[in-house]
């Protein structure tokens, strides 16, 4: 390969789509009770179904970004092999993940002074973030430099639209994404927030709706007035063990837009452990966020 693309377990992406083309991924970390987990590991399926039932059962999940040290040794594996690094990271604005591996970047590049080596803050998450990562090694497939991908990135990172809503309000409000009083009161009346990544990569809560399909249905809404060339674009949908309600968004979509290729993953433990079961989310290159 022409050059190494790396980016974090956040990303969300298939274990498919990440051996078919080779991407590298480095590992956040979770924690239940007194064991730790590493969100991925190569090779291995995390049993997503059990980890949505301990969260389902209000179990106490803790979350933490990569590490610089295991950073650190992925990063020099690659350079040592003589390749070029592109490293792609979850938002600033939610994890400190991306400060950590620029932190690590910087700090390695006078070490190897004749390989290129660039990193980007996505502005992203979950299968957002992995849907820029996705373009990222079709470019790159088709022999794309380091530079024409990384500038790519730069360009039409803010054209990456987040849009999801929840299904128990419990874990924003355990984060700090709602206060209590809505969390209680949305519970009660069966509202539902509609959500989305703004273009400082931080969470937004942008309307409410009243039921689960409502909000589902928000979600094309909101992809119908932004979205560009439907039809000739990947787009991705993560769910918090809820495949039904991800179906779902993914025929209004095919019906309603005329998208043709749709990509459907878990949200991973450590971004799931924030959105909680029952969390689905659309992605789609728009003509805004």
């Amino acid at each position: 390969m022409s050059f190494a693309i790396v980016t974090d377990s956040s990303a969300n992406l298939p274990n498919e789509i990440i051996d078919q083309y080779g991407i590298e991924i480095a590992s956040l970390v979770f924690r239940v009770e007194d064991r730790v987990y590493l969100s991925y590991e190569k090779g291995q399926d995390n049993d997503l179904k059990r980890f949505y039932t301990m969260m389902r059962n209000k179990e106490d999940v803790k979350t933490s970004c990569i590490e610089a040290a295991r950073c650190k040794e992925l990063f020099e594996r690659l350079l040592d092999q003589g390749q070029d690094v592109l490293y792609l990271g979850f938002s600033s604005a939610l994890s400190a993940t991306y400060q950590v591996a620029q932190m690590v970047l910087e700090q390695l590049r006078p070490k190897y002074p004749h390989r290129k080596i660039y990193h980007v803050d996505t502005l992203a998450a979950s299968l957002g973030e992995g849907l820029l990562v996705l373009h990222a090694a079709r470019q790159r497939e088709q022999g794309k430099s380091i530079e024409e991908v990384y500038n790519w990135q730069l360009d039409n990172r803010l054209r990456l639209c987040h849009w999801f809503t929840v299904e128990d309000l419990f874990f924003l409000k355990r984060g700090g994404r709602v206060s209590a009083a809505t969390a209680v009161l949305g519970t009660m009346l069966g509202i539902k927030p509609v959500l989305h990544v703004d273009n400082e990569g931080r969470l937004i809560n942008v309307a409410k709706a009243r039921g689960r399909k409502n909000s589902l249905d928000a979600l094309v809404k909101h992809m119908e007035e932004t979205v560009e060339n439907p039809a000739e674009q990947t787009i991705c949908i993560s769910h918090g063990d809820c495949i039904e309600d991800a179906q779902y968004v993914a025929e209004q979509v095919q019906k309603k837009i005329g998208v043709k290729d749709v990509v459907i993953h878990y949200v991973d433990p450590v971004v799931g452990a924030h959105s909680g079961p029952g969390t689905v989310a659309l992605f789609f290159l728009g003509s805004r966020r």
